[in-house]
């Protein structure tokens, strides 16, 4: 705990078997209170690493639900075991677990409601083995998402977030996408709710085991981020409603 506030890491899981003993092992257990692995019908032995290590609490989909699917899965498991601040951390080991106790203690002490790990403060993700396309494609991407939502942070896309609880209880998370969008959904309601948003400088790293996206898969990807940050611009603006609001 830091002031009196449960921390729970969640790790959104899909085919992290040789990752998850790696990432698990940097968790800051002397402030971390709980750890809840979702697996979103891996074809490994995800859910088997997962008892090896203790974890004890394992949520196993029987069928793929899709990114943003688990992810709801990690809030709601979460939120039940009474999380004030909790954690999402990739278990393919692209982000080191070790910014845990850095942004829990940012949202323990007031500053930020949520914190997200940046690979583009700094140079950490060119460094960390970013393909040059999908940097190109991150830098368009939350120029336009800066202008069209009206804020400034460094990145949109990066899947190291701290949530606060009351963020997670105001937001409606469970209207938004199952699939990659949801990330980006999700900051869109953030920010619509007026809660602001911390960055921290956040290493990455970029190999065969780490999970990704192909150009395909990205490209439409892409499209969905314009989608939902006009979305945004428009619901602000009172133009249209914006059914995830």
């Amino acid at each position: 705990m830091l002031n009196n506030k449960k921390i729970i890491v969640v790790l959104p899981a899909y085919n992290a078997a040789l990752t998850l003993e790696k990432t698990y092992s940097e968790i800051p257990f002397d402030v971390v209170d709980e750890v809840v692995l979702v697996d979103d019908a891996s074809r490994d032995d995800t859910v088997a690493v997962g008892k090896k290590l203790g974890i004890r609490h394992i949520i196993s989909h029987d069928k793929n639900k899709g990114y943003g699917g688990n992810q709801k899965s990690c809030y709601n498991k979460a939120l039940e075991l009474g999380g004030d601040i909790v954690i999402m951390v990739h278990p393919d080991y692209q982000y080191t677990p070790k910014l845990v106790l850095a942004m829990s203690s940012i949202i323990a002490n007031g500053v930020y409601p949520v914190v997200m790990g940046s690979r583009i403060l700094g140079k950490g993700a060119l460094k960390g083995g970013m393909p040059i396309y999908k940097y190109i494609f991150n830098r368009f991407l939350t120029l336009m998402q800066n202008l069209l939502i009206n804020e400034k942070l460094s990145e949109y896309h990066t899947g190291y977030r701290a949530f606060s609880r009351e963020v997670l209880e105001s937001i409606r998370y469970m209207d938004n996408s199952d699939d990659f969008i949801f990330d980006n959904e999700m900051i869109s309601q953030i920010f619509m709710k007026g809660f602001e948003i911390g960055e921290v400088t956040c290493p990455t790293k970029y190999f065969d085991d780490a999970s990704s996206i192909n150009f395909r898969r990205s490209s439409i990807y892409g499209l969905g981020v314009l989608r939902v940050s006009l979305q945004h611009c428009l619901h602000r603006l009172k133009l249209i409603k914006g059914k995830i609001y």
